[in-house]
C-alpha cells in the first residue's frame, strides 16, 4: 500500500507541473506547410559549386492559410536537400535584402515520426515489463522535469554548473531508481553506490579539466552560447555534462551488481562479506570488460563525422588528440568510464555488507 501511495504521489507531483514548464519554452515562430507541387528543378552554380535548385509551391497549415512559393538552393548549402510533393516542412518568414517578406524552408516536420517511435517504445516497454515499465516511464519523465525546471534555468542564471548538476543528481537518483526498480533493499544499495560513484566522477572531472586546460568552448554551440549568455561558466557546464552523462549509465551498473549479490546471498547461502564480494566480482569483472567495448562503440557511432574529419588529417596523431575538440571527448569518455568501473566494486562491497547475514 505504501509503494502504491508513493508512486501515486510522484505521478501527480509532476503530471501537473511538467506541462507548465514545457509550455514556457514552446514559442517557436516556425509555420508548418506541405509541398504540393515542384514548379522547377535544375542544377545551378553558387559560389563556384554546383547544387540543386528547386522552386516549390507549398500549402500553409492551420492557423495560417493559402499557398506560397518557395525557393530551395539559392544559397550555398552544406548538404543538398531535395524536397518532394507531400513533404511537410517548417517555414520562417524572413526579410530579404530588398525589404520584402519571404518564406524560407528551415527543416522537415519530424514530430509525427518522433511521436510514433515514442508510442512504440512505451507500448513495448509496458507490454513486456507491465507495472514496472509504467513506473520507469514516470521516472524518466521526472528526470526530464528536473532537467528543464531546475538544471537548465539555474545554469542560465549563471549558478555553479557542477554544484547544480550534483544537487540535481541527488534528487534524480533516488526518485528515478525507486520508480524503476521498486522500494527495496537492492534499489537502496544501488542508490548509495551511484551517489558515491557520481561524487568520484565529479572530482575526477574537476581535476582533469584543469590539468588538460579545457575551456568548454570547443564546440560551435558552446561558442555561440557563451557569446549570447556571457554570464555562463562554460567549463562548469562541461563538468556538469560529464556528471549528468555518467548518471545515465550508473543505474544499469549498480542495480545489476546489487542484484547479483542479492541472488548469491539467497541461492548460494553465502553469509560472509569476503565471500559475497569475491563471488560477485567474478561476474562484475565481465560486466566491466564488456562495458569498455560498449562505450568505445557507442562513442564511435555517435562521433563518426568527427572521426572522419581526422582520418586523412596530415598532422600526427599525438598532435590531433591535443586539439580541445578531441581531448574534451576523450576526457569525457574516460572519466565517465572510470566512474562506471569503480561503481562495480563499490556496489559489490556495500551490497555484501547489507546481505552478509541473509540466509
Amino acid at each position: 500500500m505504501f509503494k502504491f501511495k508513493f508512486f501515486l504521489f510522484i505521478f501527480f507531483f509532476f503530471a501537473f507541473l511538467f506541462p507548465l514548464s514545457l509550455g514556457a519554452i514552446d514559442d517557436s515562430p516556425a509555420i508548418e506547410a506541405t509541398i504540393v507541387k515542384v514548379l522547377e528543378e535544375k542544377e545551378i552554380e553558387v559560389m563556384g559549386t554546383k547544387q540543386l535548385y528547386q522552386r516549390l509551391e507549398a500549402e500553409l497549415a492551420s492557423p495560417a492559410s493559402g499557398k506560397v512559393i518557395l525557393e530551395n538552393g539559392i544559397e550555398p548549402l552544406a548538404n543538398k536537400i531535395k524536397y518532394s510533393v507531400g513533404n511537410r516542412v517548417l517555414l520562417n518568414l524572413v526579410t530579404d535584402t530588398d525589404g520584402q517578406m519571404n518564406y524560407l524552408i528551415v527543416d522537415f516536420v519530424r514530430k509525427d515520426s518522433l511521436l510514433l517511435l515514442s508510442i512504440i517504445f512505451i507500448l513495448l516497454l509496458i507490454a513486456i515489463t507491465r507495472w514496472r515499465g509504467f513506473t520507469a516511464i514516470l521516472g524518466m519523465l521526472f528526470t526530464f522535469f528536473i532537467v528543464f525546471v531546475f538544471i537548465l534555468p539555474r545554469l542560465l542564471l549563471g549558478d555553479n554548473p557542477l554544484l547544480i548538476a550534483t544537487l540535481a543528481s541527488l534528487i534524480i537518483i533516488p526518485i528515478s531508481f525507486y520508480l524503476a526498480h521498486g522500494l527495496n533493499k537492492k534499489t537502496t544499495i544501488a542508490i548509495i553506490s551511484s551517489i558515491i560513484s557520481l561524487i568520484i566522477t565529479a572530482l575526477l572531472a574537476s581535476v582533469f579539466t584543469e590539468l588538460a586546460h579545457l575551456t568548454g568552448l570547443s564546440s560551435e554551440e558552446a561558442g555561440m552560447l557563451s557569446i549570447d549568455q556571457s554570464n555562463l561558466n562554460m567549463k562548469g557546464i562541461l563538468l556538469a555534462g560529464i556528471v549528468i552523462g555518467a548518471l545515465g549509465v550508473l543505474d544499469d551498473i549498480t542495480i545489476s551488481q546489487a542484484a547479483i549479490v542479492d541472488e548469491l546471498a539467497r541461492t548460494a547461502n553465502l553469509t560472509k562479506v569476503k565471500d559475497l564480494y569475491s563471488r560477485s566480482m567474478v561476474i562484475g569483472k565481465d560486466h566491466i570488460t564488456s562495458m569498455v567495448n560498449t562505450l568505445v562503440l557507442a562513442y564511435a557511432g555517435a562521433s563518426l563525422p568527427l572521426l572522419l574529419i581526422f582520418t586523412h588529417n596530415p598532422h600526427p596523431f599525438l598532435e590531433i588528440i591535443n586539439y580541445e575538440l578531441i581531448a574534451e571527448e576523450i576526457i569525457r569518455t574516460l572519466i565517465g568510464s572510470i566512474g562506471l568501473i569503480l561503481a562495480v566494486p563499490i556496489t559489490s562491497l556495500i551490497a555484501a555488507n547489507f546481505y552478509q547475514n541473509k540466509s
